[in-house]
């Protein structure tokens, strides 16, 4: 059942989040991290649909340190105006975010995150630096390549587009001669290409990637 709670970071910052909750046995927690369009339909359909498959899923509202309640569309207007607020909003912040989010689902079970475009880097980040978690996925994170000399603690996953206009595929290799203990993947398509709300979805790339996100899942978390 979904529901919005309210997280306090560790540095009194107060957000909202979107918990989703599975009507079943629940094999898990996800912190799913959004893109820099805020809580919007889209990030909230992710949510419930790794809910339906039994996982406990919590979304933080990520934008809420540069501009509370904001969601932006997919259009060139919105993905400036989330390129402007993402940049108000240092990693370390988003960070304390995310571990609040952590916080509270941990004591009901294994936690893992998965995150996207934004959240993306920040789920490596949270693989690097943050506590209490078993895993992390992160799809097309652009920020990545600064921090990737960071060692992860927990196994990592990592999905990219081979036309992404944002991450070149040289990036990708970046990551990979640094971090070969990552499993990364390259899939046909541009930047958002999981995203059914964008006109860069690619519905194969997409199942194929959610897929192996998994079985990754599955594996780390039960």
């Amino acid at each position: 059942m979904p529901a919005t709670v309210t997280l306090t970071a560790s540095d009194g910052h107060r957000l909202p989040a979107y918990r989703s909750t599975p009507d079943r046995r629940c094999r898990g927690q996800l912190v799913v991290l959004p893109e820099f369009f805020g809580l919007n339909d889209h990030i909230r359909s992710v949510a419930d649909r790794f809910a339906a498959l039994g996982f406990g899923t919590i979304v933080p509202g990520l934008s809420d340190r540069a501009e509370p309640g904001a969601e932006f569309g997919y259009d060139p207007a919105g993905i400036a105006a989330g390129h402007a607020l993402r940049a108000k909003i240092p990693i370390e912040k988003s960070l304390l975010d995310v571990q609040a989010a952590i916080d509270l689902v941990k004591s009901v079970g294994k936690v893992g995150i998965v995150g996207y475009c934004w959240g993306g880097s920040l789920a490596f980040f949270a693989a690097t630096r943050l506590a209490d978690i078993v895993c992390a996925v992160g799809y097309y994170g652009s920020q990545i390549v600064p921090g990737v000399n960071e060692v992860p603690k927990v196994p990592v996953m990592l999905h990219f587009g081979d036309a992404d206009a944002s991450i070149p595929l040289s990036d990708v290799e970046t990551i990979r001669h640094a971090r070969p203990e990552v499993a990364i993947y390259v899939y046909p398509g541009k930047h958002g290409f999981n995203c059914d709300a964008r006109s860069n979805y690619a519905p194969g790339s997409a199942q194929l990637a959610f897929g192996r996100t998994l079985e990754f899942l599955w594996k780390h978390i039960g």
